[in-house]
């Protein structure tokens, strides 16, 4: 009886879903970092309209304002290259839980108060790239969601550089 691996495990292992996978997830933070760094006020007010730091400590949200950004595109970077690749995505899996989470309530409390379906809210969410439409905000944050869990999913580290050098040293 032969081990013969399934088309899905053979794809997985030619290592092409895990380097799209980390290429569009790697490229979307660092995108959306650079959108952040290059304007940190609108990122601040947009931030604050979510309600999720006290009032009673304004220096977590203005710590977090200035983390995020650059923790966003180091992340961005560490998937492209290859290095730390499950648990970069991990952290950024956690991360686009987090947002997707507020921007799916705050979309939700706009629509309540506006009286509007949920998909004809459009507001800035903090993300960078200016005000969105609710709806292809969330469909775009589950399809990087769907990327992560793909990363942490894969078995494959080719076109990995840590997977790399550990091929060398064993070798």
């Amino acid at each position: 009886m032969t081990d013969t691996p399934s088309g899905l495990r053979r794809l997985d292992q030619s290592g092409l879903p895990l380097l799209l996978a980390r290429l569009v997830v790697g490229g979307a933070f660092i995108y959306l970092g650079f959108l952040k760094l290059s304007d940190p006020v609108a990122f601040l007010k947009a931030l604050r309209e979510y309600d999720m730091f006290p009032a009673a400590h304004p220096w977590l949200m203005n710590a977090a304002a200035a983390a995020l950004p650059g923790a966003e595109i180091t992340c961005g970077v560490l998937l492209l290259l290859g290095v730390a690749v499950r648990g970069t995505a991990l952290f950024l899996l956690a991360m686009l839980l987090v947002f997707t989470t507020a921007i799916a309530s705050r979309a939700s409390t706009l629509a309540h108060e506006e009286s509007l379906a949920l998909c004809a809210v459009a507001f800035d969410c903090g993300c960078g790239s200016g005000v969105r439409n609710a709806c292809s905000k969330l469909a775009e944050n589950t399809g990087l969601i769907l990327l992560c869990v793909l990363v942490l999913a894969s078995r494959s580290r080719r076109w990995c550089w840590r997977g790399a050098l550990v091929r060398g040293r064993a070798g």
